[in-house]
């Protein structure tokens, strides 16, 4: 049995330059890998398929897990392959990745279980097969994204060790924001930022990591939060309870802080409870690498 840890992934800034020819949109993106993960593992030789100890996710041809071992498969015909199995801890819908998480793992598996190893230059290629952001948890590392999220640079030493380690608290409503329903309130809004703009506000940021990235922004909030209104409500009250600035996650609906050590989670868990109904989720974690 082969087991793998799918780790999550925060959005630290998130600027939206274009929308390109093939439907996807063009970005810069400030990524950080975070301890809360799924595990994923892999009985070698037993017959191929799925199971997930999270009976909403569908276990079918659907489910990215599925979809990156045929990529896999079609890439290496005769590998060993086997059955996975699933244990959810990153809410689906949130942003951080979670489904993109699995897909990686499952590459990482199969490559393991292959005798030859394609590697991770190879296996971000056939992540990207998959899905945008597939890619960058190939390898987990803290990476600005580029194009649709497929290109990544990783950082620095100086800037990742800004980041490693920094305790961040999460919330999320009991409701999920459809990703391509976040890019299509946005390009509707047509408030691109542009490019160069964009370039130079992450470089000042890495030539000086001890800044807040998140003050770079997220250019999916004003349209996700001007229909999703719940969202822009409970970050209000966050603030009056933590004192913390509050930041919505990729497309959504997660959102962050950064904390510190002796933080009230019981204080915050029962705010967003309050604000967004008994479905409100709540975790402490760190920035992982």
């Amino acid at each position: 049995m082969l087991v793998e840890a799918a780790q999550a992934k925060l959005n630290l800034s998130l600027a939206i330059t274009g929308r390109r020819a093939d439907g996807f949109h063009e970005l810069v993106s400030l990524v950080a890998p975070i301890a809360l993960a799924d595990t994923l593992t892999l009985d070698v030789g037993r017959p191929p398929g799925l199971s997930c100890d999270d009976p909403a996710l569908p276990v079918d041809g659907t489910n990215l897990v599925l979809k990156a071992a045929a990529a896999y498969a079609r890439r290496r015909p005769a590998a060993p392959t086997g059955r996975f199995h699933l244990a959810k801890r990153v809410p689906h819908g949130a942003g951080l990745g979670g489904g993109s998480a699995d897909a990686a793992a499952a590459l990482r598996l199969l490559d393991r279980a292959s005798g030859d190893p394609l590697g991770p230059a190879e296996l971000e290629a056939l992540a990207a097969e998959v899905g945008s952001d597939c890619p960058f948890f190939v390898r987990g590392q803290a990476a600005v994204m580029r194009g649709r999220g497929e290109r990544l640079e990783v950082l620095p030493p100086a800037a990742r060790a800004a980041l490693v380690g920094r305790k961040v608290v999460l919330a999320k409503p009991p409701f999920g924001v459809p990703t391509p329903e976040a890019y299509g309130l946005l390009a509707k809004a047509g408030k691109y930022r542009p490019v160069a703009q964009a370039e130079a506000e992450l470089a000042a940021w890495v030539a000086d990591p001890a800044a807040d990235p998140v003050r770079l922004g997220n250019d999916l909030v004003a349209p996700v939060f001007s229909k999703y209104v719940a969202l822009p409500a409970g970050l209000a009250s966050f603030r009056r309870v933590t004192g913390a600035d509050w930041q919505m996650t990729g497309s959504g609906s997660a959102c962050f802080a950064w904390v510190a050590e002796g933080f009230d989670q019981a204080g915050l868990r029962a705010d967003a409870v309050r604000v967004w109904g008994p479905g409100a989720w709540v975790a402490e974690t760190v920035i992982s690498a």
